[in-house]
């Protein structure tokens, strides 16, 4: 069975409320006043936004910060349901998003990998089959055993991304490019990512780097204001958004198409690891263990 995005006129709401939580004495006078207690806002992150992926696809979103890029990946993996329309996803969906969310500091390496699968909805019989090459490609070694509150940045980065990365994608979903550590784990995780691209049915990858989005992807989405304003082939899409979205007219350098200073996080409860994108799969990076 061929994987397969199907997204009918969906529209995703955020909800503001200005004063969730008023004190005592200002609801006291709300309540003689007929006053509301908080302002709700409503933000319309999508709007009326209909697209169709087809296994095979290797689809780039591009656009300004705020555009609504990563809340259309939360909405296709379901983080984020639809306020109004229809999502359909067919196939196993793996998000490379936030990698590393749900870390226990207090734990082990070892203990979080289980942990982490379990928030990935991998069994623990997966997870058995797969700590060895899991330790094994973090290059974390005697230290997996070691509560992870005690490791570098660099050493957390590497074992977030050795979790996330050892499935076997139908539909994978990429928010940025990156990975962290010495030389040689940026090598392995390049490849890895690379090999993750082959295997996978369709990609849809969010970047602000114009040069992989050109390398990686066969057709471009540039998304504006919650909406799709354009959708096409990845030469077209870009001179589109440097012309009418960026303001940086049609033509654009080669210079110009370089990665932009874009940080990316491997975020976990109370660390969020920061490096820059550069190289070229973003894997020179800044943290080292």
């Amino acid at each position: 069975m061929s994987a397969e995005i199907q997204i009918d006129d969906a529209t995703v709401r955020f909800r503001i409320y200005r004063n969730p939580s008023p004190a005592l004495k200002e609801m006291a006078i709300n309540l003689f006043t007929r006053r509301s207690s908080g302002e709700v806002l409503e933000y319309y992150a999508l709007k009326n936004l209909s697209l169709t992926i087809h296994g095979g696809e290797r689809v780039g979103i591009i656009g300004l910060n705020g555009a609504g890029k990563t809340t259309l990946l939360k909405m296709i993996v379901g983080i984020y349901p639809a306020f109004r329309g229809h999502v359909h996803v067919g196939g196993r969906v793996t998000p490379l998003i936030e990698v590393g969310t749900g870390f226990d500091l207090e734990m082990s390496g070892r203990q979080n990998i289980y942990l982490n699968g379990t928030l990935l909805a991998h069994s623990r019989q997966e997870m058995m089959e797969r700590e060895k090459q899991i330790i094994e490609f973090s290059g974390l070694g005697e230290h997996i055993d070691t509560p992870i509150k005690y490791y570098s940045s660099g050493m957390l980065g590497r074992l977030a991304f050795s979790i996330a990365t050892m499935i076997e994608p139908e539909i994978l979903l990429v928010d940025e490019i990156f990975s962290t550590g010495d030389a040689l784990f940026v090598d392995k995780a390049a490849e890895r990512m690379l090999s993750l691209f082959d295997r996978s049915q369709i990609v849809v990858l969010v970047s602000h780097n114009m040069n992989h989005i050109e390398e990686f992807c066969n057709r471009v989405i540039v998304l504006h204001h919650g909406e799709i304003v354009n959708d096409g082939p990845p030469a077209e899409m870009i001179d589109f958004y440097h012309t009418h979205i960026a303001g940086r007219g049609s033509n654009a350098s080669t210079e110009d198409r370089s990665p932009m200073n874009t940080d990316f996080s491997v975020a976990s409860p109370s660390t969020a690891v920061s490096v820059q994108e550069q190289s070229r799969f973003s894997m020179t990076s800044s943290l080292s263990e």
